[in-house]
């Protein structure tokens, strides 16, 4: 079989673009809402934040030229920031919607979940919801018969299967929904952050089941979603867009981290901290952080973060503290830090800081930084940055013949157990 015989989704030079102010939105109520924004000068409430870089005259470039070539049995992952075009790609895959320019090439029937309740009828029961769907795909009666306990089974709403999914809650519209879509014969299966709503429980199970779906079904998932630890646990090849543009593809762990330094590219930009908006609420006025400075921001592993900061305080102030949230290049929290209290003096105050991170694995970082001031009793927050200090950790040993393999095994690194040999007397 040659290579090109187990293509499934070809895509080449994919556009889109919307007319800002026109129907598009999808529902009547969103179309009203932006044109009587637009009519009074106000900002569109329907468009996404982050797209403004992406707006020509009144027209939004949401795909600017995606090229992309999908194999069977591959589980792509899709990441990127909010308004990259994630769900645009989806829904032109899926054929929600039409490209501007470019082509799509599928070679097989497709089933997807783009948001809860996608292909649903909410007067009709979860079990006709079943027939439909399935007659949707070109299957007989026979052949939906032949999976329907097992789609009721996997959904977990048995109790609920002949009731119309109007009255069901999210959670067990994403549960049947799911079901329905992996269990269902296609050969493209499309989700579209659908793990978000539903039990940890249920999220491990569809996990379990789109793997499955891939390796032991050869089926091709395409899976987009901002939790990167299901990412990581699902996808072996990655994809990251931004701005339209699909700006890398690769290794799954290496896509992360590619859209990690993505992330923290933009945010170095920031040269001017007074003047950086604060987002964290109940912040005080009396101090702000006025510069950063990484001395080093690639360490070898069991090395030692030094950093230096510039604080511009109204008035002298005793029991400072810095506190670092440290977070994975994805932005999961992985631990938090305080540093020793410190005096502060009225106007600019710059310190030195050292952090050691030899617990911390190989990879991105990146850093919120919070100030506040305890006298005791109560926490003050004085100040808040979100994602301001990035730095990277490089491995220089292997365990047992092995690299460290996040995906595995965590951002931390513990400490070796003690073994010591003891002896029982006998009974």
């Amino acid at each position: 079989m040659s290579a090109d015989d187990k293509i499934m989704i070809q895509i080449r030079d994919l556009k889109k673009e919307y007319r800002l102010g026109q129907i598009g939105y999808g529902t009547l109520q969103k179309d009203l809402q932006s044109w009587w924004a637009k009519r009074r000068g106000k900002v569109d409430p329907n468009s996404k934040l982050g797209q403004e870089e992406r707006i020509e005259g009144d027209t939004l470039r949401a795909l600017n030229g995606v090229d992309l070539t999908v194999y069977r049995g591959e589980c792509l992952g899709i990441i990127g920031g909010n308004g990259a075009g994630k769900s645009t790609l989806l829904k032109l895959i899926s054929r929600v919607a039409s490209p501007s320019g470019g082509t799509i090439d599928l070679y097989g029937r497709v089933t997807s979940m783009l948001e809860v309740g996608t292909g649903f009828n909410g007067e009709m029961t979860g079990r006709e919801n079943i027939y439909l769907n399935g007659t949707i795909l070109g299957m007989s009666k026979s052949e939906i018969d032949a999976k329907m306990e097992e789609i009721i089974n996997f959904s977990e709403v048995e109790e609920f299967i002949d009731t119309p999914v109007k009255r069901y809650s999210s959670g067990m519209y994403v549960k049947l929904g799911f079901s329905v879509a992996s269990h269902l014969d296609s050969e493209i299966v499309i989700m579209d952050e659908v793990l978000a709503v539903g039990d940890i429980a249920f999220q491990q199970k569809c996990i379990n089941k789109m793997r499955q779906s891939a390796r032991e079904e050869n089926r091709t998932v395409l899976y987009v979603s901002h939790n990167m630890s299901t990412v990581r646990e699902l996808c072996d090849r990655c994809i990251v867009l931004a701005e339209g543009k699909n700006i890398y593809d690769g290794d799954t762990e290496e896509a992360i981290a590619y859209y990690t330094r993505y992330l923290q590219s933009r945010n170095e930009t920031v040269t001017d901290y007074l003047s950086k908006n604060r987002r964290a609420i109940n912040l005080t006025d009396q101090i702000r952080i006025a510069d950063i400075k990484v001395l080093h921001d690639v360490i070898p592993m069991g090395g030692m973060l030094r950093f230096d900061m510039k604080f511009n305080a109204k008035r002298n102030m005793d029991n400072i503290m810095v506190r670092l949230i440290v977070c994975n290049g994805p932005g999961e929290i992985v631990g938090m830090a305080y540093s020793d209290p410190v005096h502060m003096n009225e106007g600019d105050n710059w310190f030195a800081f050292s952090f050691p991170v030899g617990n911390l694995a190989s990879g991105e970082y990146v850093c919120d930084i919070a100030i506040s001031e305890y006298d005791g009793n109560v926490d003050v927050r004085h100040d808040f940055l979100s994602k301001v200090m990035a730095f990277s950790i490089r491995e220089e040993r292997t365990y047992f013949g092995r690299s460290w393999s996040v995906r595995r095994w965590g951002n931390v690194v513990f400490d070796t157990i003690k073994a010591e040999e003891i002896r029982h007397e006998q009974d």
